[in-house]
C-alpha cells in the first residue's frame, strides 16, 4: 500500500463491518458506508447512508418503562446493484454474492487522494466462465447531493448477457448497533416510488416524527444499449432492471448516479423535485470523477499533515474521515460534531463534547467550518438557558448529548451487554460540556481574529456559560471556598458516591478548574468589549453588571481537592478502595470497559479508584503548563512540576482506557510529563480505529474526536502551538517516533503558512500576500515573519532567515 491508499485483500466476512466503516465515503453533507452494493443489512453487512442533521424521535418500551430516543436516521439505501449471467435460452445464473459464490480474488482499495473506493474481484460464474468485475464509487465533494457507482463486468471466455438490477431500497431500519436492537428503529414512513424517465427511478419518504422529507433519484445508464430496460416500483423501493450484452473485449459498463435531497436543504421547492432535477443535470461519471478529484486536491493542499512512515499513513486516514464528516460543505448546514462521524449509528449520531478535540485542528485550516459548528451551539443557546432555568439556575446549561433542537438527548437507561441489565444513565450530569463550548469559542476567535464573532454570538454563549457556573457554585463557610456539587466528570465511570441515594459528585477538579477558566475569559471579554457594545450585549442576555464581582470571586475561590500529594479527581476520591488491577487483567482478556465487568459481577466501579479515561489529566491536554500553573495560582494552589508528575503517575496506574480519547490525552500529556512512555499511548490513539481496539465498536462508526485529536496532537501537542496575544506561540516537544512533520495553516488572513520541524529546528514559511507580518514566539524569543519570507528557528537558541 502507498501512503495514499488503504487496501483490503481477500473477502473476510467477519471483518466486513469494520472495513465498511473505514471505507465510508462522504462530503460533509451525507456519507455512505463502504458496504458491497449487492448486500443487504444483516449480521455481516450494513449499507448505511446518513445525512448530517437528519434525526427522528421514537418511543420504546425498555425494562417496563417508556423511553424516547432521538436517532440520526439510516436513510434509504442507494447502493443496491446486483447482476447475474443471462443465457441465450432466457435462463439465468444465480445473482452474484461474495457470501455464496466462489471468489478467485477480491480487493478493496480506498484512494484517499481522490476519495474513491474501488473494488476488484474475479469469480467463477455458473455456465459463464470467469467474470472479472471492477466497481468505482464516490460521494461527490463539489455537489454535496450527488453520489455515483460504476460497475464494469468483463467476461474472460464467454459471450452472452448480464442482467442487472439497480435499486433504491427504502426497507431499512436503524440496526447498526446490536445493543439498541430492542428499541424502536423504524424511522421512515409514507414511502412512494416511481420512474421519471426510462433511465431514472425515484423514491420519496418522510421521517415519522420530525417529518423531514427525503428523496432519492437514481439514473442508471449503460455503455452499450440495453436489450431490456424496465423500472418496477414496490411498497418499500424501486428496481431498475437492465439486460446488457457482454463478451471478451466487450465489457458491460453500468453507471449509477444518485441525487439525495431532504427538506432541510436550502434553495429547493421540494426534495423529490430537487433530486430529479439534479440527477437529470448531473455530468457523466468521468466528468463527476474529474471535478470530485479536483475538489479533494484543494482540500489536501490546505489540510494535509505530512509525517513519515506508518504514523503518517494513519494520520492521513484520520484526516480523510474528518473531512468527509466536516468539510467546507458543512459550513452551510445547521449541524454539530457527531461523535461517530457520519459512519454508523453508535451514540445515535448525537453531538457530545467531541468538538473540543476537533475544532483546534479545523480552526487553523477551515475556520468557516468551525464557525458553523459554533453557530449550531448558538442557535441552541435559548434551549440551554431554558434547561438552566428548569434546574433552578441562571445562564446556559448545555446538554451532554445534543441532536436536532438542543434538548438533552442522553438516554435515561443504558444496556450493559455483559449482564443484560438496563441501568440508570446519569451522564447528563456532565455539565463540563458547557466549558468545552466556551473553550472552543475562545480558541476559534484567537486563531482567526474574528472579533465580530467574539463580541456577538461568541460573547452570548461565553457569558451565559460563565453565569451558569457562577450561579451553581455554593459558598462553603468552613473552607472559605466555592463548591460545585452533583456533577459527573469526563471519567464517566463515577456517577455517584458508594451507597449514595442521589447521583453526582462534588468538586470534580476538571469541572471546577475549567469553570474558573470560563469565568476568567468572560471577565476578560467584558473588559475588552467596547462600552457601547458591552451595554448592548448585557441588554441582549439580561446580564446585570452587578453579577461580575461574584464571577471574579468564584473564579479565584473554586475548590480543588487533593489527597496524598496529588490532585483528587473529585472530593472523596482518595477515600475509595484500590482495585486489584492485576487480578482483573488475569481474569479477563480486556478490561477497557471495567464498569460493565464490575456491574456484571454485582459490584460497582463507583467504589474504586478506577477511571475510564483521562479526567484530571484532561487539564494537561487543554492547557499549556504555564497556563495551567497560572489557573491553579489564581485559585490559590501551588501546582509545581513534582505535584503534576505525581498526579499523572497516579491516574496512569488507575485508568482502564475505556474510551478511544484516553490514549490520545495520555499521549499528549506524557509527551511533556514523561516522554519515554508517551509513544505507547500515541500509537494506541493512532491505531484505535484501524485495529478496532474497543472490540467491535468501530463497525458502529469511527471515533471522530479521537481521529481529529491525533491531528491536533501533531499540530498543537508536539509543536506546543498556541494562538494567543496576536501571535503564534511554539514550545516543541521532541518525541523521537514523530520527530519530523510538516503542515500548513490558515491564520489571521494568511493562507498556507508552512510549518516544518526537523532536527531540532522549526521552519516557518509565510506565502506572498497583502496581509500583515505574523509574530512567532519560540523559547522566549519573538520574531516577525513577513509575507514571502521563511525563517528557520532553532528550538534551543538563535534563528536564521532564508
Amino acid at each position: 500500500m502507498s501512503e495514499w491508499t488503504w487496501e483490503y485483500e481477500g473477502y473476510v466476512p467477519g471483518g466486513e463491518r469494520l472495513r465498511e466503516s473505514l471505507c465510508t465515503l462522504g462530503n460533509g453533507c451525507f456519507a455512505t458506508r463502504g458496504a458491497v452494493p449487492e448486500s443487504r443489512a444483516g449480521l455481516l453487512h450494513y449499507p448505511g447512508t446518513y445525512a448530517a442533521g437528519v434525526y427522528n424521535r421514537l418511543e420504546s418500551t425498555v425494562a417496563g418503562r417508556q423511553v424516547v430516543n432521538e436517532d440520526m436516521v439510516n436513510l434509504p439505501n442507494w447502493l443496491p446493484l446486483r447482476f447475474r449471467p443471462r443465457f441465450p435460452d432466457g435462463a439465468t445464473g444465480p445473482w452474484f454474492s461474495p457470501d455464496t459464490r466462489h471468489l478467485l480474488g477480491h480487493r478493496h482499495t480506498l484512494d484517499l487522494r481522490r476519495a474513491v473506493l474501488t473494488r476488484r474481484f474475479r469469480y467463477q460464474a455458473h455456465g459463464a466462465g470467469v467474470l472479472e468485475v471492477e466497481q468505482v464509487r464516490l460521494v461527490h465533494m463539489v455537489d454535496p447531493h450527488l453520489a455515483a457507482l460504476r460497475t464494469v463486468v468483463t467476461a474472460e471466455d464467454w459471450t452472452g448477457e448480464i442482467e442487472v438490477e439497480s435499486a433504491l431500497d427504502g426497507d431499512v431500519t436503524n440496526s447498526n448497533v446490536r445493543r439498541y436492537r430492542s428499541l424502536a428503529r423504524h424511522h421512515l414512513v409514507r414511502m412512494h416510488s416511481g420512474a421519471s424517465a426510462p433511465d431514472t427511478a425515484w423514491l420519496n419518504c418522510r421521517t415519522s416524527a420530525s417529518d423531514i422529507g427525503i428523496a432519492m433519484a437514481a439514473r442508471t445508464v449503460t455503455s452499450e444499449p440495453a436489450t431490456t430496460s424496465e423500472i418496477r416500483s414496490s411498497h418499500r423501493g424501486v428496481v431498475h432492471r437492465l439486460v446488457v450484452p457482454v463478451g471478451p473485449g466487450r465489457p458491460a459498463v453500468v453507471d449509477k448516479t444518485v441525487a439525495l435531497h431532504t427538506s432541510r436543504d436550502r434553495a429547493i421547492a421540494d426534495p423529490l423535485g430537487a433530486a430529479l432535477d439534479r440527477v437529470a443535470a448531473a455530468d457523466d461519471l468521468p466528468a463527476l470523477l474529474a471535478s470530485h478529484t479536483t475538489a479533494w486536491a484543494r482540500l489536501w493542499r490546505g489540510a494535509d499533515i505530512r509525517v513519515p512512515g506508518e504514523a503518517g499513513r494513519i494520520l492521513r486516514l484520520h484526516l480523510f474521515h474528518v473531512l468527509q464528516t466536516l468539510s467546507p460543505n458543512t459550513a452551510d448546514l445547521d449541524v454539530g460534531v457527531p461523535a461517530r462521524g457520519l459512519h454508523g449509528e453508535a451514540y445515535r449520531g448525537h453531538v457530545f463534547w467531541d468538538e473540543l478535540f476537533v475544532l483546534p485542528y479545523l480552526n487553523l485550516h477551515f475556520p468557516e467550518v468551525s464557525r458553523a459548528l459554533l453557530d449550531y451551539r448558538h442557535r441552541r443557546l435559548p434551549r440551554a438557558c431554558r434547561a438552566a432555568r428548569a434546574a433552578g439556575r441562571s445562564g446556559a446549561m448545555y446538554p451532554w448529548q445534543s441532536g436536532s433542537d438542543g434538548r438533552e438527548e442522553t438516554q435515561q437507561l443504558h444496556l450493559n451487554p455483559r449482564s443484560g441489565r438496563w441501568l440508570p444513565d446519569h451522564s447528563h450530569l456532565q455539565h463540563h460540556v458547557g466549558s468545552a463550548i466556551a473553550y472552543n469559542v475562545w480558541q476559534y476567535c484567537e486563531a482567526t481574529g474574528d472579533t465580530e464573532y467574539l463580541h456577538t454570538k461568541g460573547a452570548e454563549m461565553l457569558l451565559q456559560i460563565a453565569r451558569f457556573w457562577a450561579d451553581g457554585a455554593e459558598y462553603d463557610p468552613g473552607t472559605g471556598r466555592y463548591r460545585i456539587r452533583g456533577v459527573v466528570g469526563p471519567d464517566e465511570y463515577h456517577d455517584r458516591y458508594p451507597d449514595a441515594d442521589r447521583p453526582g459528585l462534588d468538586d470534580n477538579t476538571y469541572t471546577n478548574v475549567t469553570a474558573a477558566w470560563v469565568l476568567c475569559r468572560a471577565l476578560d471579554l467584558v473588559r475588552r468589549v467596547p462600552a457601547w457594545r458591552r451595554e448592548e450585549l448585557f441588554e441582549r442576555i439580561g446580564l446585570d453588571a452587578g453579577e461580575l464581582p461574584e464571577w471574579e470571586e468564584v473564579s479565584r475561590k473554586l475548590r480543588v481537592p487533593f489527597h496524598q500529594g496529588v490532585i483528587s479527581q473529585f472530593d472523596g476520591y482518595g477515600d475509595l478502595a484500590e482495585l486489584d488491577w492485576d487480578a482483573y487483567r488475569a481474569r479477563y482478556p480486556g478490561i477497557r470497559r471495567l464498569d460493565r465487568i464490575l456491574e456484571a459481577e454485582g459490584d460497582s466501579v463507583n467504589r474504586y479508584q478506577a477511571s475510564k479515561q483521562a479526567d484530571v489529566l484532561m487539564l494537561g491536554h487543554l492547557f499549556s503548563p504555564a497556563e495551567l500553573h497560572g489557573l491553579f495560582e489564581r485559585l490559590g494552589y501551588d501546582l509545581d512540576d513534582a505535584t503534576w508528575r505525581r498526579t499523572v503517575d497516579h491516574y496512569l496506574r488507575r485508568t482502564s482506557h475505556g474510551s478511544t480519547l484516553s490514549g490520545l490525552v495520555h499521549g499528549l500529556v506524557l509527551a511533556r510529563a514523561r516522554r519515554a512512555d508517551a509513544w505507547r499511548y500515541v500509537r494506541e490513539a493512532l491505531e484505535a480505529d484501524i485495529a478496532d481496539i474497543q472490540g467491535g465498536t468501530t463497525g458502529e462508526g469511527i471515533h471522530l474526536g479521537a481521529m481529529a485529536g491525533t491531528l491536533d496532537l501533531v499540530q498543537r501537542g508536539l509543536t506546543g502551538l498556541e494562538t494567543r496575544e496576536d501571535a503564534l506561540h511554539l514550545d516543541p516537544v521532541p518525541l523521537p517516533a514523530l520527530s519530523e512533520y510538516s503542515f500548513s495553516l490558515r491564520y489571521r488572513g494568511h493562507w498556507g503558512i508552512g510549518v516544518r520541524r526537523r532536527e531540532g529546528e522549526i521552519e516557518i514559511e509565510v506565502p506572498e500576500s497583502e496581509e500583515s507580518p505574523i509574530r512567532v514566539v519560540l523559547a522566549g524569543r519573538t520574531v516577525t515573519v513577513a509575507p514571502g519570507e521563511t525563517r528557520t528557528l532553532s528550538e534551543d537558541a538563535g534563528e536564521s532567515q532564508t
